[in-house]
């Protein structure tokens, strides 16, 4: 029995169970002969070039090369070395969310279906390069903050058993999901999150001095408040309570954050590291768009997709693309605006 507050994965969970055979199976790989260190520099460097057009960047005016990421490079070296299919671990795909003026509901919708079959595609490339392949863990973040963004675990449930289902019937054979749900048994969220707060938190006094003395710690910040501001609804005080109230949140909301890249990274020890969030060039952290939009923090789960009439697909609130479109539904649901 681990100690009070330990995470641990719960072998119990079915999906756990599912995720972790799935890596483990996807990491063996048997008659193979390791490349000379040659060809595997020139692979990693070939896998990264795929990577960086798609690049989420803090330093978007940085002309980044495979050579400015030593730190993925090794990763990807180790991989081929040993010939097993690379393993990406991307937090992110918490939930929907809750100001229905960005979007059409709580479960997933084109924005996500478009998002999680780039991914598929990218891992596919990957393939056609390194036979062994790659593999992308979706771990979906949203139980281990939903308190903070007040939107509720049934809400966060749905949109994650959605997601696993959407990956499913498309068929996107190259994508796992992990969540909450995979550690800790069956103890309720509210003890979950307080325990891997405990563990894996840095301290809000430690935060706080990173906001005041780091440039990319004060964006995310930022940004992190902007969407909080935004996606309160029904609050009653005055605009400067619900800033300051959001600016609080904010701080948890990068604790928790940061508590659950630790307990990915103590999860998946061996995984190059993806992030939805802009990164600078050469961090632990690629950042990676999912679609393309002028807007660096807008996500499918903070908006509605609009398909205009040239075949672009676009990021907006919903209320916006309402606008610019009409409403077009997939399996009964709201799926997403197009341009008529």
């Amino acid at each position: 029995m681990p100690p009070a507050g330990t995470v641990t994965s719960n072998s119990s969970n079915p999906q756990a169970d599912s995720n972790e055979s799935n890596v483990t199976s996807a990491q063996t790989t048997t008659g193979y002969t390791a490349p000379d260190q040659q060809t595997v520099a020139r692979l990693s460097a070939e896998i990264l070039d795929l990577l960086l057009p798609h690049r989420r960047a803090s330093d978007p005016d940085a002309d980044a090369v495979p050579a400015d990421f030593p730190l993925q490079l090794e990763q990807l070296a180790d991989f081929i070395t040993a010939g097993d299919p690379i393993l990406f671990t991307l937090p992110g795909f918490p939930c929907k969310s809750p100001n229905l003026a960005k979007v059409l509901g709580h479960l997933p919708d084109e924005g996500e279906r478009l998002s999680l079959t780039f991914l598929n595609g990218l891992a596919e490339q990957i393939g056609k390069l390194y036979e062994p392949g790659a593999k992308i863990l979706i771990c979906s973040d949203g139980h281990i903050f939903g308190d903070l963004i007040h939107v509720p675990d049934d809400h966060i449930d749905q949109y994650s058993d959605e997601l696993s289902a959407l990956i499913e019937r498309e068929g996107l054979s190259n994508l796992d999901t992990f969540d909450l749900r995979a550690v800790l048994g069956d103890l309720p969220f509210d003890e979950k999150r307080a325990r891997v707060h405990a563990q894996y938190a840095p301290t809000k006094e430690e935060l706080r001095e990173q906001v005041l003395t780091d440039e990319e710690t004060a964006k995310l910040y930022r940004g992190i408040t902007r969407f909080l501001t935004e996606d309160t609804f029904g609050w009653t005080g005055t605009k400067s309570a619900l800033q300051k109230d959001c600016r609080q949140r904010a701080y948890g909301v990068i604790q928790r954050s940061r508590a659950w890249g630790d307990l990915i990274a103590e999860q998946h020890p061996r995984s190059f590291r993806l992030s939805i969030h802009p990164q600078k060039v050469g961090v632990l952290k690629f950042g990676i768009r999912l679609l393309e939009h002028a807007d660096m923090w807008m996500t499918p789960w903070h908006s509605s997709v609009l398909h205009r009439q040239d075949g672009e697909w676009e990021l907006l609130r919903s209320e916006e693309a309402a606008k610019a479109g009409r409403l077009v539904e997939r399996n009964g649901r709201p799926s997403h605006y197009e341009t008529s």
